[in-house]
C-alpha cells in the first residue's frame, strides 16, 4: 500500500468509512476521518476508536483498504501488490 492510496480515501469527499486490513491479520475500521492522524510523511497513522483505543500503524504495512458501503457489505478499493 502505498502513502497516497491512502491518503486520497482519507481524504475523499464525502468521507466514507473504510476498513484497513494489514498483514498480521488484523482488520481495523476508521469510522471517521476525525478518528485518523497521519504522520507529516504520511508512512505512519494512529487510528481511535470509538472507546478512545487506538493503534498505530505503519502505511506501508496495509493490505487493502474497504469502503464500508452497508454493514453487510464491504467493496475492497485497494490493494498492495
Amino acid at each position: 500500500m502505498t502513502t497516497r492510496e491512502f491518503r486520497r480515501l482519507f481524504a475523499a469527499k464525502p468521507f466514507q468509512p473504510f476498513t484497513i486490513h494489514l498483514v498480521d491479520g488484523r482488520h481495523i475500521p476508521v469510522v471517521h476521518r476525525d478518528f485518523v492522524m497521519l504522520s507529516p510523511s504520511g508512512r505512519t497513522a494512529i487510528v481511535y476508536q470509538l472507546d478512545d483505543d487506538f493503534d498505530v500503524i505503519d502505511i506501508l504495512l496495509v493490505t487493502a483498504l474497504e469502503v464500508m458501503l452497508h454493514p453487510s457489505r464491504q467493496v475492497q478499493l485497494c490493494e498492495a501488490a
